[in-house]
This record gives structure tokens, C-alpha cells and sequence, in this order.
């Protein structure tokens, strides 16, 4: 993975034009971010607890809706970028119960700041940016602090298992941008797809080799639970 500090997500300006567009490019972000709802809800009746750790924050949307469903959560939210942490103290200021960490994922797994463990660990749209060893670091770094029955939910793009599959997966996400954006934004969004592929920050692995990691590090109910073209939800749970 590219240091942080190398990357463009360490540029302010770059951060707050994907916050202001996000909806026009992300494939049916209000969708993805009900299953999550969803999710969530599901796992609270059957067990209890209220902490939950939000890896790569962003501004802070994921956390603000689940705090709908449940005003007693206790959140944990961290993210290497002043702008999108700058962002999600706003988005959540109505809630006392949130506590913000900047650190990059490099970071996290070179010095573990905690011992704290959580009852839901989600992670939105950035663990692409890590390479496959990293990825699977970070997967055991996420059930070494998850409570028994805790859940671990992952929404990200993946590696389609073929370039045809590729072609295709990213065909289909062009089109979805041209016929959901704003129509003032389409000269600017149509080449985002492209752009996500030549990017050398992005790192996404097939949704086969993650969940295979998952099911190897003790994860149980390891599965897939949305998909659309690249776009995932996956994830699975900490059974004991």
C-alpha cells in the first residue's frame, strides 16, 4: 500500500471532491448504506452491546446512520485524513459518545494503539488500498478485537476473477454514473471507472481470496451479502 502521506487522500482538496460527488459515482451508496442498517439491526437482537470501530471513516456517514437505529452506540472512528475526520466531528457533532483516532491503516498495524474490543468493526471503501499480505493482517487485527459474536462487515470493490468479468463489471458502473449523476456532472464522472483502474493506490483483491482469508483467521457465517458489478458488502462474524 502507498503511504498515506503519498497518496491522494492526503490532499484536502481531493478528499472533500470525493465527499461532494461520492453520491454520483458510488453505485447506490443509499442502498448500501440500508444493508449496513440492516446488518446492524440483525446483530443487535441477537446479542447485546453498543461499542462499534469504523476503519477509514470517511466522513463519518455509516456511523451517523446506524446511530439511528441505535442512539446508545459508542463509536470508535478512525481515518488517516484531516479532511474526512474534520468532516465526520460535523456530521456527528449531536453525538457525545464518539471518539475519533487519525491513523492510517500503516499505522494500525505497526503499533496497535488499543486493547479495546467491539461489538461491530466496519470498514467502507478503503481496505482496497491495501495489498494482499496487508489485507489479511488487518483481518486478524479486526478479530483480535472483536467480542465473542461480534461482527465484522466490509464494503468494498473487489477484483473481478476475470478481465472480461472486469470489462464488464466496470461497463456496467459507467453506465450506472451516467444515468444516476447529476447531468451537470457527467463530462467530469464518466472517466471514473478508468481512473479507479489505472490508479496505483488501488489495491482490490478478488472477493474469493478474502473470504477465504476470513474463513482461515476463525471467522464464522463468512459470506457475501451484496454485489453489484465490483461493488461488495462481505464480512463475517466472531464466533467465540
Amino acid at each position: 500500500m502507498t503511504e498515506f502521506t503519498d497518496s491522494r487522500w492526503s490532499d484536502g482538496s481531493f478528499s472533500k471532491g470525493y465527499r461532494d460527488s461520492a453520491d454520483d459515482f458510488i453505485p447506490d451508496r443509499r442502498r448500501l448504506v440500508e444493508i449496513t442498517q440492516f446488518l446492524y439491526r440483525y446483530l443487535r437482537n441477537r446479542r447485546t452491546g453498543n461499542t462499534m470501530l469504523d476503519l477509514g471513516c470517511g466522513d463519518g456517514l455509516f456511523v451517523h446512520e446506524l446511530f439511528k437505529d441505535n442512539p446508545d452506540l459508542e463509536a470508535t472512528l478512525v481515518d488517516a485524513s484531516d479532511e474526512m475526520l474534520a468532516a465526520a466531528r460535523r456530521r456527528l457533532e449531536r453525538h457525545a459518545a464518539t471518539h475519533f483516532v487519525k491513523a492510517s491503516f500503516q499505522e494500525l498495524l505497526a503499533d496497535d494503539p488499543s486493547d479495546e474490543t467491539f461489538d461491530f468493526i466496519l470498514s467502507s471503501l478503503a481496505i482496497h488500498h491495501l495489498d494482499p499480505d496487508q489485507k489479511e493482517t488487518l483481518f486478524r487485527y479486526v478479530f483480535s478485537h472483536l467480542n465473542p459474536g461480534g461482527f465484522f462487515l466490509i464494503i468494498d470493490v473487489v477484483r473481478a476473477p476475470t478481465e472480461a468479468l472486469e470489462d464488464l463489471y466496470l461497463a456496467l458502473w459507467k453506465e450506472w454514473i451516467m444515468g444516476n449523476c447529476d447531468p451537470s456532472k457527467r463530462t467530469e464522472l464518466h472517466t471514473v471507472p478508468l481512473e479507479y483502474k489505472e490508479n496505483p493506490d488501488n489495491r482490490p483483491d478478488s472477493l474469493m481470496f478474502q473470504l477465504r482469508a476470513l474463513d482461515s483467521i476463525g471467522f464464522k457465517d463468512v459470506d457475501c451479502y451484496y454485489k453489484f458489478g465490483i461493488f461488495a458488502i462481505f464480512g463475517g462474524v466472531r464466533d467465540k
